[in-house]
């Protein structure tokens, strides 16, 4: 179970992570208020080599509730299905994949999640290299799904066994640097979000 907190402003973020070899399953609840409060719950399965396969969205704030279905043949053709109750004053969920044709990675809004798919395909938490990706970039909380070109590059590693992976988010205008654990999820992404360790449990008196 990984637990983040928010950076600027208020967001937090639980996820449930099964890793099988090269292939990842997520389940988790992102909490925001910007531009409006909302509750969103995800669940992420990939395929082999951490290809995705489906992303499944559900958002829900004050009168209003969306949802996103994202699917990927794993040869680069998306499809999707939405579904939307209430008014909000939010761009429409969904949109034209045909955009997003040729990429292999989803990437979910302000979630520290997605970012380790093309971490882990490439290894860059454990050496050199740099790539760059189209991704199916799915804003929040409106849903909607967009071309994002990114780039990610091994920096360096870190003495507890984790990484620094430069990161350049071209549809956004972003050129941070995220710090990673030795498995390659995201520990810090300046702005957005920071790994809360849980205490550990407190030893019964002998």
């Amino acid at each position: 179970m990984l637990l983040w907190t928010g950076l600027g402003t208020w967001r937090a973020e639980v996820s449930e992570v099964d890793l099988d070899g090269h292939r990842l399953a997520a389940s988790g609840t992102q909490l925001g208020v910007d531009p409006l409060p909302y509750r969103l719950d995800y669940s992420l399965r990939t395929g082999a080599r951490f290809v995705t396969e489906r992303l499944e969205v559900t958002v829900l704030g004050q009168g209003w509730r969306r949802y996103l279905g994202l699917r990927h043949d794993g040869s680069g053709a998306w499809t999707c299905t939405v579904d939307q109750d209430g008014e909000v004053d939010l761009p429409a969920p969904g949109g034209d994949l045909t955009s997003v044709t040729g990429a292999l990675d989803c990437d979910l809004g302000r979630s520290p999640i997605t970012n380790v798919l093309p971490v882990r395909r490439h290894d860059l938490h454990r050496g050199p290299g740099g790539f760059d990706f189209l991704m199916a970039w799915v804003s929040v909380p409106d849903l909607a799904v967009h071309p994002a070109n990114q780039r990610y590059e091994h920096v360096r590693l870190n003495p507890d066994g984790g990484a620094a992976v430069r990161y350049v988010g071209a549809h956004r205008g972003v050129d941070l640097e995220l710090t990673l654990d030795a498995q390659g999820f995201v520990l810090h992404y300046p702005d957005l979000a920071e790994r809360v360790h849980p205490a550990p449990p407190h030893a019964e008196p002998a």
